[in-house]
């Protein structure tokens, strides 16, 4: 840690432009048109499911009890679009969202009957889509509303249209990239050692699900460090350093590149400790509800565990683009590879004052896909 260095706090400006106020319709027209296009694609979904749903996923849900909250979604969605035409403004928004909404009811609605599902390879991940984005809206955006580290930092902050693109490209992808994931780890198969297996499967569910933890952390801590290190591969993991701002939003921006290399190596210890399903499923759930956790907006201290796990406040000063805070906390789960490494920064009493790349990069979905590919070329020509 830098002790010469001297930490500023944070300034945020309200974005009054922006911002949600009761009584405006703004709130209604965006919760209508959210719930519209939802509504929409899960109609869709319930009328093409072997190609917009994941088989994983369809394994784990009631389809039939789903419909119900479908029901509610599409009438919400109404009401809100209604609201907007009560305050008088907004009722763009409210159109779009009740017309999306009928559509959807034209489609079938809530009363497409559910049966057997021929199972397809590949397809778009629209449940997942669905279900991810109103657990996320629900659990993360509530804390940061109720909680904030930083009060004037509004929902519709800059670059939030982006994030949500990045966040609906990778749910959508899901398939895909389980499919990467598993075909890359299937060539390990080498490596397979059914004893490991035995001793692993022996183990209580607690100790497997640690296992798991320390074994990906590991990986994902020296993928993570040669994305910061490797000059050929920066370019690549700037684009998840490009955010500004950070919430339940900003750690869905990432290039694809990454966002496939990164679910393909973790799969590698999942694959060889062949821990028990149940081990899986809680390392998988623990580790998508954390990814999202610390990128918020949220001012938790967490404590003792804040100590042992990955916190929001240690991943901001990983996104922090301050002179003691560059190519530091590389985990993904714990502090431990950080602290053994020496790669740890976690001043206790300061958050970032400053986030993103100490070089801007493009602002656009096509100018960050394309950086990567910019940046080499520069690299070579030098």
């Amino acid at each position: 840690m830098d002790t010469e260095y001297q930490y500023r706090k944070r300034r945020i400006a309200l974005d009054r432009k922006n911002e949600f106020r009761f009584g405006e319709g703004k709130i209604s027209g965006y919760a209508s048109v959210a719930l519209g296009l939802l509504s929409l694609l899960a109609v869709f979904a319930y009328r093409y499911p072997a190609y917009l749903t994941t088989i994983e996923l369809r394994q784990v849900y009631d389809a039939e009890y789903l419909q119900e909250i479908l029901k509610y979604g599409m009438y919400f969605s109404l009401f809100f679009g209604v609201l907007t035409f009560v305050f008088g403004r907004h009722r763009r928004l409210g159109v779009a969202g009740i017309g999306l909404t009928l559509l959807g009811f034209a489609l079938g609605g809530y009363n497409i009957p559910v049966g057997p599902v021929e199972p397809v390879r590949l397809s778009l991940g629209v449940d997942w889509l669905i279900l991810a984005f109103l657990g996320s809206v629900g659990v993360f955006m509530t804390l940061e509303k109720l909680f904030p580290k930083y009060r004037n930092q509004v929902i519709l902050r800059q670059e939030w249209d982006l994030d949500l693109f990045y966040f609906c490209f990778n749910h959508l992808a899901i398939s895909a990239i389980l499919i990467y994931g598993n075909y890359h780890a299937s060539h390990f198969d080498w490596a397979l050692s059914p004893a490991v297996h035995d001793v692993v499967q022996s183990v209580p569910v607690w100790l497997q699900v640690v296992l798991i933890v320390l074994c990906a952390d590991f990986v994902l801590y020296w993928e993570h460090r040669l994305y910061h290190e490797v000059r050929w591969l920066w370019p690549v993991h700037a684009v998840h350093h490009s955010v500004e701002q950070m919430d339940w939003l900003a750690g869905s921006r990432g290039h694809f590149f990454q966002v496939f290399s990164e679910r393909a190596l973790v799969m590698i210890p999942l694959y060889l400790l062949g821990a028990d399903k149940t081990a899986l499923d809680i390392y998988v759930a623990f580790a998508a509800l954390q990814a999202i956790l610390i990128h918020c907006n949220v001012r938790f201290s967490f404590g003792f565990l804040k100590y042992i796990f990955v916190t929001p406040q240690f991943h901001h000063w990983h996104h922090s683009s301050e002179k003691p805070a560059i190519d530091t906390n590389y985990s993904a789960h714990t502090v431990l590879f950080d602290r053994l490494f020496n790669t740890y920064h976690m001043p206790e009493k300061h958050w970032p004052a400053d986030y993103g790349t100490t070089v801007r990069l493009p602002r656009t979905f096509l100018g960050q896909l394309l950086h990567p590919l910019v940046s080499v070329r520069k690299m070579i020509k030098r």
